[in-house]
């Protein structure tokens, strides 16, 4: 006859259930039980206490563990289904967690704990959205800049998250890092991706983009660090790769060719703000961003210089010769900013001829910070 127990503590955690006279759990015995329309049947072996079986209504068979924990609190435990797992198996597992429980672990909980671990996703996420109320900070001390943000956002979205966002961030080892490296050189994550009405971002892998992304991926670990989420960073160690750097320098004929193109481009009436902004390039080796966003506050005519109060790599001073100056003297304005209107959002017709001289953006600047050709 079966006698029903209370289990849990004195207060019970779960609701009685009858307790069968044990038996020993073997393939035939289980195979003879039958269920219970109305509730759930616990058998339990007689060989080794704490290992039982589950037979719901439905006629799955689990095998299962109850122990009490160090606290005294009776816990429950699900080994395996029946039919995936064998008696043999089971019994054996049961010994390790039941050698866990005495050594004052608790499975039950453990267990829980993983189910509810963070995982890569929401790492990112939460770093992001600590990131664009200034609470991640560069190693400058400062909070990151909007186009900085922008271009980890695309980072995560698109090579991290794919290839590790399901995994739990404490469990995450270096060969993780490693992997994730070799498949962003692979191209695993390459795609050309629809990005608004017109626009589209194509995505691409290989060494370069590897080493960005793994430099990313490093602070965001950082940031687990400093949260408590981790003890230590899986990014420390993993050797990045070295991407090929542009080389890039403007030949005479190509200078001749961005000035002739620079002339028509007056003549036809383009917005001077155009013009202007490629010839400070040209002339200042200053980046696209700090053209478009230079103010007149940091132009230091008196000492040929640019002081620049928010660079890629904080505050910054760059020297200018004569012919920058001039041009910067004849474009004065009444604006804050010396090209008023973003060279981004100005009509890039003049920027497309000097494309079809052979060489872009990129190169302008680079062949002034390299020096002018021989």
């Amino acid at each position: 006859m079966a006698s029903w127990v209370a289990c849990g503590s004195a207060k019970a955690t779960y609701p009685a259930y009858p307790v069968l006279t044990p038996m020993k759990l073997t393939k035939a015995a289980i195979d003879k039980l039958k269920p219970n329309p109305a509730t759930d049947v616990f058998r339990w072996d007689d060989d080794l206490p704490g290992l039982g079986l589950r037979l719901k209504p439905s006629g799955v068979r689990t095998f299962l563990i109850q122990y009490r924990n160090k606290h005294g609190r009776s816990r429950r435990l699900a080994i395996g289904r029946y039919g995936v797992v064998t008696p043999e198996e089971a019994r054996k597992r049961a010994k390790v967690l039941e050698g866990a429980v005495a050594a004052g672990d608790d499975p039950a909980e453990l267990r829980a704990a993983d189910r509810q671990a963070m995982t890569v996703v929401e790492l990112c996420d939460e770093y992001l959205a600590k990131a664009k109320v200034g609470q991640v900070l560069t190693r400058q001390g400062k909070p990151k800049r909007a186009s900085t943000l922008a271009t980890d956002t695309g980072r995560i979205e698109r090579h991290i998250k794919p290839l590790l966002g399901h995994r739990t961030v404490k469990d995450l080892r270096s060969g993780d890092i490693v992997l994730f490296r070799d498949d962003v050189i692979a191209g695993k994550t390459a795609a050309n991706v629809k990005t608004k009405l017109r626009g589209r971002a194509i995505v691409k892998g290989g060494a370069g983009t590897a080493a960005r992304t793994l430099g990313l991926l490093g602070g965001i670990m950082s940031y687990a660090v400093e949260r408590g989420y981790r003890p230590d960073n899986p990014a420390g160690g993993v050797v990045r790769p070295a991407g090929e750097r542009r080389k890039v320098r403007l030949s005479i004929e190509q200078y001749r060719a961005l000035g002739l193109a620079l002339e028509a481009a007056d003549a036809r009436g383009e917005p001077w703000q155009a013009v202007q902004s490629i010839r400070l390039l040209a002339l200042t080796g200053c980046r696209r961003g700090e053209v478009e966003t230079l103010r007149w506050t940091e132009v230091d005519a008196a000492n040929s210089c640019l002081r620049l109060g928010n660079t890629k790599t904080g505050a910054s001073v760059r020297p200018v010769g004569a012919a920058a100056l001039a041009l910067l003297k004849a474009g004065h304005n009444h604006s804050p900013y010396v090209c008023p209107s973003p060279l981004m959002y100005a009509p890039p017709r003049a920027i497309t001829v000097s494309h079809s001289a052979g060489f872009r953006m990129h190169g302008i600047v680079s062949s002034k910070v390299t020096g002018w050709p021989d």
